[in-house]
Parts: structure tokens; C-alpha cells; sequence
């Protein structure tokens, strides 16, 4: 169930009740243990049929030099994001800053910060390229602290400084932190089985935005288009006979700017083509438009499941 709801949370929204759960220690550990099995069965011998020393020698050989592969992936990692401005704006009513926001990440509460990748590699093993998903997480602090407001709020002067929770229900974004990336990848050389990698790449954010101010009726509770993004990566590739293990340090920004539409959402297609039909028709959201920039360091550490060509390895 863990790994399903995991896998699964880019595309249905968090359920308003509470969700029974495992203690945190024993969804880690659950998680974990099966990342490991996945990778050890990639780097298991198939015994259906004995293979030729031929072959055996072609897959030593691919493990250790890389060439041209296909690669799927999946990664499990922890965040960092910079404190930054929350900006709130409704035409003629409120046009609200709150400063330095704090913003939290809980990596390891469900769901998951986690992320899915496929990765070309081209003939000679050294370019390629990436699609990369990463699903993390943005949660404002409601009650801890003060935060500097600047600016009007619903056709009055805002506070100097307030709780963000006294104005707000909800103020993050959970399900997630949303971006899908297009990157290039070099792969510098090879230390024995370790092979170490960098890439950049750019794409678009589709976070599952959770606002309510306390003053709107209703709050706004589902994916969204809210701008570009990009990300720039190093990494570790420990080669296996038909996977790999890696780790890896990347550094992304996304720049968040939403409609506050006031309704729940449903699945990630149909909250895409209701906000692309309100855009098509140029229909303002009713509580406004709101966002922020987000720049974070982000530490992962996954496995890979390789797939050659048999060209490449006769």
C-alpha cells in the first residue's frame, strides 16, 4: 500500500480525513527494503539457462564500460528549500507579501519525497539524456513563529507581522511539489564500477497547490500549471551486471505562479484541461493568483534497471 499510494500521488489528490498509517520508522524501512530487493534482483544472474562464458563476459563488460543503454529509475531523496516570499494578489483587494517564508519538507511522511527517471545513453556512452520526475514537498509553518506581511489584505493594510495560520487554513504544496524535466547528461570517467555523471536540464511544474485564506470561501485543492523550472545534477552510478545503483546531489528552482480557483480537484488530466479552459477563455479565478519562488538543494539516492542493446554487447 505504501509504495502504491507513493507511486501513485502525482495523479490522486490527499483525502481531507485522516489516513491510517504505519509509524514513520516502519514506512522507511519498508520502502528501503524494497528499493534493495528491486536492485539485487537486477544484479542477479537469470538461471532459466546457462549462460555462455561469452555472454557472461559481454554483461562484466557492459557493467563496467558504458556504452549505449536505455535506463529506468526510481529514487527516494531528501530536500532543502531556501526561505522565500509568498506572494498573494487579487485585483483591487489584496496584493499580500509575507517574507522569508521558512518552507518545510518532510521527506519521509507519506507521502514520500520521491522521484521516477528514464535516461538514454547515446553510442559511446559518454551524452544522453534524462526525463526526469521529482515529487517533493512545500509546507509553510502555520503556527510557529511570526513572519514579516507587507502590502493590503481583502481592501486592507496587512499586518506588520502575524502567523501565517491566523490568515490561513492551508499554505503549501503537498502532493506535491511537481517537476518534470527534460535534461542532458554527460557521463565523466569511469572509476571501476563507479561511474560519475552531470547533466542540466529544464521543464515545468504541475504542483497539487493546497491555499485557503481564511476569508475565501472555499480553498483551492488541486494540480496546477504554475510555471518553469530547471535543475542542474552530479552523480554516483555504482554499475551492476544489469542495473545500477546511484546517488546524487541536485539543485532546482521553480518559480510558482497559480490561480487561486476555489475548488477541489479531481485527477491530474481533468485539472489540467479545466485550467487550460479557463485560460482559453480568459476567465479571472475568483480569489486571485498566488506563488512563489522556490530554489533547493536535494539529495537523492535510487536504483536503475538497465536495458542494452544486444548490438552493444556482442
Amino acid at each position: 500500500m505504501l509504495m502504491r499510494e507513493a507511486l501513485l500521488a502525482p495523479l490522486w489528490p490527499r483525502r481531507s480525513g485522516p489516513l491510517p498509517s504505519l509509524p514513520k520508522t516502519i514506512q522507511i524501512a519498508v520502502t528501503t527494503a524494497t528499493m534493495g530487493l528491486l536492485v539485487a534482483a537486477a544484479a542477479l544472474p537469470d538461471d532459466r539457462d546457462a549462460a555462455p562464458a561469452a555472454a557472461s563476459a559481454a554483461s562484466a563488460s557492459t557493467a563496467h564500460n558504458p556504452g549505449r543503454e536505455s535506463d529506468f529509475g526510481a529514487y527516494l531523496g531528501a530536500p532543502y528549500h531556501y526561505p522565500s516570499d509568498f506572494h498573494l494578489k487579487k485585483t483591487g483587494v489584496t496584493d499580500l507579501t509575507i517574507k522569508d517564508i521558512p518552507w518545510y519538507t518532510n521527506p519521509f511522511e507519506n507521502p514520500l519525497y520521491y522521484g521516477v527517471r528514464f535516461q538514454r545513453w547515446f553510442e559511446g556512452g559518454r551524452l544522453g539524456t534524462m526525463l526526469d520526475f521529482t515529487h517533493s514537498k512545500v509546507y509553510a509553518p502555520m503556527k510557529e513563529g511570526e513572519r514579516t506581511f507587507e502590502g493590503t489584505l481583502d481592501g486592507k493594510p496587512a499586518p506588520a507581522s502575524a502567523k501565517i495560520g491566523d490568515y490561513f487554513n492551508k499554505l503549501e504544496w503537498t502532493h506535491g511539489h511537481n517537476m518534470l524535466t527534460l535534461n542532458g547528461l554527460l557521463r565523466l570517467p569511469s572509476l571501476g564500477v563507479i561511474s560519475p555523471y552531470a547533466g542540466v536540464g529544464a521543464g515545468m511544474s504541475f504542483p497539487h497547490s493546497e491555499i485557503h485564506l481564511k476569508t475565501d470561501e472555499k480553498r483551492t485543492y488541486e494540480y496546477q500549471y504554475t510555471g518553469p523550472c530547471a535543475q542542474a545534477l552530479f552523480g554516483l552510478e555504482f554499475r551492476l551486471r544489469t542495473g545500477s545503483i546511484f546517488i546524487e546531489y541536485k539543485f532546482t528552482a521553480a518559480d510558482y505562479w497559480g490561480p487561486l480557483t476555489g475548488r477541489d480537484g479531481t485527477w491530474f488530466p481533468i485539472d489540467m484541461w479545466r485550467q487550460f479552459s479557463r485560460w482559453w477563455s480568459g476567465e479571472e479565478p475568483p480569489n486571485g493568483w498566488a506563488g512563489s519562488k522556490l530554489i533547493s538543494h536535494q539529495v537523492i539516492g535510487g536504483f536503475l534497471v538497465r536495458f542494452v542493446p544486444k548490438t552493444a554487447t556482442q
